[in-house]
């Protein structure tokens, strides 16, 4: 693993190593102070503000340890940290998501937690999301913030339509919600257009609510790949609804989560899937009288259950701060912080007494829809799977892509997800 992080390392932008500073940024000073790099990966401007606030505010109570403020960029995060690691200047603090932390915690680069966290943080994040971040029974993140995968909708068009809103206690079913994106179709509306530029997390996560799995741990430890009845019932459901039923946009496919904004704002979709987090941009987007509502995913065998892969924070294996690190850590996730950096985020809060905040369970912009599906996330079925990078790269993008284009049936979407997988996974298990 080692020699495959070195390549990657080497290739790494040059931009990547400018973020992580020289290795001395972070060094102590003559003036005795310790000093710790945090680097964000917070972008929106609502976001990095909260973010340099709390750090501000750390600095003011904590006069020995100073925090400096590094800015991080989710496009470019994995290559640079690649980069930092190999060159011995890794920021101390680092902002991630759990389902990238798996080649980092195996290679030896980032610190094991468990010994560092106080009581009061792994009491107050629930069981399932410290699954996100663990590895071979080691804990090398801090999963804080999350977001569910919703149906973002017109509702005028819902309305009109005289179909039944669904609710977190009475969602649609998937073939209840494949019969709903036919009713909402017409003349030059579709029912739903499903953004998949990238459609191996969102079958996977969303899979998980008709019982779907795919990754399967063995006793020995190793990772098999083997595909049911519930691994069918997403991708089956988006497939027919753009070949068979015409009631997804074919054209969104190839679509990130933002390009179909204006559709929807124009009338030319009446939903759009979407991580939960959109609603900011359908905020500062949408129209002036635009009306649009939040509504839960459909639900199958699994109930409301889906997979997500929650924004953590870890330290660096070789920080000599270790202990000033996850200091700092507790503190930004103390519970009014954690609800704080949600709510720049438009995400929610992994910590049970954050998650509690009455402001996160108002009806205005769906707040309260996402918090009531928070018990239902798990952690995503592939993200402690060794070579789940390269599987989905090689594999599953381009069978997934193809299947939902019409281009193959799912017969050989399945040959070339489960047998073209394992190829890849047996490189990694050995």
């Amino acid at each position: 693993m080692r020699a495959v992080v070195r390549t990657a390392a080497v290739a790494a932008t040059a931009l990547a190593l400018l973020l992580t500073g020289c290795a001395g940024d972070g060094d102590d000073g003559t003036d005795g102070k310790i000093r710790i790099r945090f680097q964000s990966l917070a972008w929106q401007k609502e976001s990095v503000d909260i973010n340099k606030q709390l750090v501000k505010e750390w600095n003011a109570s904590h006069p020995d340890i100073e925090v400096q403020y590094v800015q991080g960029s989710w496009d470019s995060v994995h290559d640079q940290l690649l980069t930092s690691f190999e060159g011995n200047e890794a920021p101390d603090v680092i902002h991630d998501a759990s389902d990238d932390l798996a080649d980092f915690a195996y290679g030896g680069y980032l610190a094991d937690l468990r010994k560092l966290l106080p009581n009061r943080l792994t009491d107050d994040i629930p069981a399932q999301s410290w699954q996100t971040a663990t590895f071979d029974g080691g804990v090398y993140g801090v999963p804080f913030l999350q977001e569910p995968r919703v149906l973002i909708a017109n509702t005028r068009i819902l309305k009109d339509s005289g179909v039944r809103i669904p609710t977190p206690e009475k969602p649609w079913s998937w073939p209840e919600f494949r019969q709903v994106t036919k009713q909402l179709t017409g003349k030059g509306r579709y029912g739903v257009a499903w953004p998949l530029k990238e459609p191996v997390s969102v079958t996977l996560n969303l899979g998980l609510s008709a019982g779907g799995q795919l990754f399967h741990r063995r006793a020995d430890g190793k990772v098999a790949i083997e595909t049911g009845e519930g691994d069918q019932v997403v991708p089956g459901t988006i497939h027919d609804q753009v070949n068979t039923d015409h009631s997804a946009a074919r054209t969104a496919l190839g679509m990130g989560g933002g390009d179909t904004l204006p559709g929807l704002f124009g009338g030319k979709y009446a939903m759009v899937p979407l991580g939960f987090s959109y609603r900011q941009q359908v905020v500062e987007q949408a129209p002036k009288g635009f009306e649009w509502t939040v509504l839960p995913a459909p639900a199958g065998t699994g109930g409301l259950a889906q997979g997500v892969s929650p924004q953590t924070l870890s330290v660096a294996e070789d920080s000599p701060h270790k202990k000033e690190a996850v200091e700092f850590i507790d503190f930004l996730l103390r519970p009014a912080n954690m609800v704080r950096l949600a709510k720049g985020d438009w995400m929610l809060p992994t910590g049970t007494a954050a998650l509690a905040d009455p402001s996160l369970h108002t009806a205005d912009r769906g707040w309260a829809t996402g918090a009531a599906l928070a018990a239902a996330l798990r952690p995503a079925p592939a993200q402690s799977v060794r070579g789940y990078p390269e599987w989905k790269d090689k594999v599953a993008t381009p069978a997934l892509q193809e299947y939902y284009s019409g281009a193959i049936d799912s017969g050989e979407l399945k040959k070339r997800l489960v047998e073209d997988g394992k190829r890849v996974l047996a490189r990694y298990q050995r």
